[in-house]
């Protein structure tokens, strides 16, 4: 599923324009990045919690000259699905 097919949906059943849709997806969207970047976690009720890890620099190797290298530390985004987000996939 993409946003067009998100903002699709939310134009059928709610009723809106296509054009409202799509700024309503692109906008959530956006404050989600938002919060994200600043660090902060987003967690949306039955659905799951996306966060923020730092990872520090750790030493990895060139698979195919096997020479040691350094990864720079980085920020990565986790996504922690809710106990009903899982049961409502396995059913």
């Amino acid at each position: 599923m993409r946003k067009v097919d998100i903002a699709n949906r939310i134009c059928e059943e709610v009723g809106l324009s296509r054009t409202e849709a799509v700024e309503m997806v692109e906008y959530m969207l956006g404050r989600m990045k938002d919060e994200l970047r600043k660090g902060e976690a987003v967690k949306i009720a039955g659905f799951g919690n996306f966060v923020v890890r730092s990872k520090g620099e750790r030493k990895g190797r060139n698979p195919r000259t096997g020479e040691e290298i350094a990864i720079t530390p980085r920020r990565v985004v986790t996504f922690r699905a809710s106990q009903l987000f899982k049961k409502a996939v396995n059913q």
